[in-house]
């Protein structure tokens, strides 16, 4: 594990994830209380995917993957698992600190017909983890599909670029994978926003169900 987190984590990966969370809360304007989770959430999908898109790929860069592919499928698929669990766990950190990072930096007030403020805390972190999930996991099935982290990131984009639109909102609705983002906010006991995010879980496993073909097939 100590190995795997040396790989995965480097000073500049740490570096520039810590500074974009830092900038975001400075210039991502909020008002209310409720709009810290949805300024969060689609800026910390871009980060997920342009920070776990080498998780693999770079064994293939340095050309390690020769030596990789001598390994059973098992323990190559447990090695990625690793990385990816890795990365995601800080991200999650990061995430979380920068939801509390909006509170002191604006001052933001609580809206008179939202949850109070645990329940909106609960909800945020509820819906970051799976947003986390997803965009890290598919970030990695791509690039090592395409063998390319840079097809990885641009498919990843392609696909935030729809669901983070009106045009997504109106197509999609409820199973928008940015549900959270789009959720009636006054209407507190419409839950229906959780379909995007069982979709986000479902989607995930199935993707993680074909990484130990793609690496077998891929190398």
């Amino acid at each position: 594990m100590e190995k795997e987190t040396k790989i995965v984590l480097p000073f500049y990966k740490i570096a520039y994830a810590v500074f974009f969370v830092i900038i975001l809360s400075l210039i991502r304007g909020v008002t209310h209380t409720y709009e810290v989770g949805i300024a969060i959430e689609a800026p910390l999908a871009i980060l997920t995917t342009v920070f776990c898109a080498d998780t693999y790929v770079q064994e293939i860069m340095s050309k390690r993957s020769e030596v990789h592919r001598l390994y059973p499928i098992k323990r190559r698929f447990c090695s990625i698992m690793e990385r990816i669990m890795i990365q995601e766990i800080f991200l999650l950190v990061l995430a979380i600190a920068g939801y509390g990072l909006f509170f002191i930096v604006q001052k933001p007030i609580t809206h008179p017909v939202t949850e109070n403020e645990t329940i909106q805390f609960a909800v945020y972190c509820f819906a970051i983890t799976i947003t986390i999930f997803f965009w890290g996991i598919l970030v990695n099935t791509l690039s090592m599909f395409f063998r390319n982290m840079w097809m990885g990131i641009g498919g990843c984009l392609l696909i935030w670029m729809v669901a983070n639109s009106r045009g997504g909102e109106n197509v999609f609705g409820a199973w928008n994978l940015f549900s959270y983002m789009f959720r009636n906010i006054e209407n507190t006991a419409d839950i229906t926003w959780l379909y995007g995010k069982a979709l986000y879980i479902c989607i995930g496993l199935i993707l993680l169900a074909t990484l130990p073909n793609i690496i077998r097939r891929r190398g």
